[in-house]
């Protein structure tokens, strides 16, 4: 049994990796969050200890390690919000335990770089839960992509609509300082799962880029990607809305829609058994993504030419 602590108790996908750390037979005993309203530890682990305080979660940290208590930390998942990322898996590397760290793993790729010293000075991991990577219906569409050779790339449409209230720009995630904004707020394990499906990115270009909206397009080795993200209500498709949804989600190749909506709610349990079993992904498989959402983040929007998004004509 593995001895987990958590950094970031009170965000929404906290419950997420406690299910993950429950469900792969290990045992959640510390956890840290400037907010306190985190009573969803008692559904899981209710004996953890728990801090409001960087500072006095720091020394029970240290204190279990010097002693080599049974309690020390063997991983430490962090949930934190995204600016914050890059320096609690410091810590964690420098608390003698794995890192297991929430998309998007940094902002900036020149971040990975000082993570990947630190991993070789300390001989501890980062690993990073890129849950789409381990969908059946993405696995299956990446080995068929690289199993069928032809002489075209194939034509994909990336359409992500995920509406938020007035909440949402008044919150950390609203700050593209600390969220590095919509794209790698909540596109960036899109934009993994298109590399990792289709391979090196070798064209990137903008064409919309606002604080709830972006859209874009991109070349890959094997693909020409036109992509458009949203937390904008208004983007939601009239029909679908009339259903009372507020989400709308599509991938086309070829136009053909992949189905990937079902098997959401194990993905970070499988994520963790793969982590758990030594084949995570770490800090490098991160790099084209996070390459990526920051040059979109720099990108001035270029005109509506060649090709962009449908969405963009409405």
């Amino acid at each position: 049994m593995k001895k987990f602590a958590l950094i970031g108790a009170a965000g929404y996908i906290a419950p997420r990796h406690m299910q993950a750390i429950k469900a792969t037979g290990n045992q959640l005993v510390a956890a840290f969050d400037p907010n306190d309203s985190v009573g969803i530890i008692d559904s899981h682990f209710p004996e953890s200890d728990f801090f409001t305080e960087f500072e006095r979660f720091d020394r029970h940290v240290d204190k279990l390690r010097r002693a080599n208590h049974s309690n020390r930390i063997d991983y430490m998942s962090i949930c934190s919000p995204n600016y914050l990322h890059d320096s609690h898996m410091r810590f964690a590397l420098r608390s003698g335990a794995d890192a297991i760290c929430e998309k998007p793993l940094v902002l900036n790729p020149w971040n990975i770089d000082g993570l990947q010293e630190i991993e070789q000075g300390t001989g501890h991991k980062v690993n990073t839960i890129l849950q789409l990577r381990v969908h059946p219906a993405i696995v299956a569409l990446r080995e068929k992509v690289q199993s069928e050779k032809r002489d075209t790339k194939r034509e994909v449409d990336l359409t992500y609509i995920t509406s938020r209230g007035h909440w949402y720009l008044q919150s950390w995630k609203g700050d593209a300082k600390k969220s590095g904004g919509i794209a790698t707020n909540i596109g960036v394990h899109f934009f993994d799962m298109l590399h990792y499906i289709f391979g090196a990115l070798q064209s990137n270009v903008v064409h919309l880029s606002t604080e709830t909206k972006a859209a874009g397009y991109l070349e890959y080795e094997n693909a020409r990607v036109r992509w458009f993200l949203s937390v904008d209500i208004e983007d939601v498709p009239a029909a679908v809305r009339e259903t009372g949804q507020r989400t709308y989600r599509s991938i086309t190749v070829d136009g053909e829609e992949i189905e990937f909506s079902g098997g959401f709610t194990d993905l970070h349990i499988r994520s963790y058994e793969e982590i758990l079993a030594g084949r995570g992904f770490g800090l490098e498989e991160n790099r084209t993504a996070i390459s990526t959402v920051a040059a979109i983040r720099d990108a001035a929007p270029a005109a509506l030419t060649g090709d962009y998004h449908p969405f963009l004509k409405r």
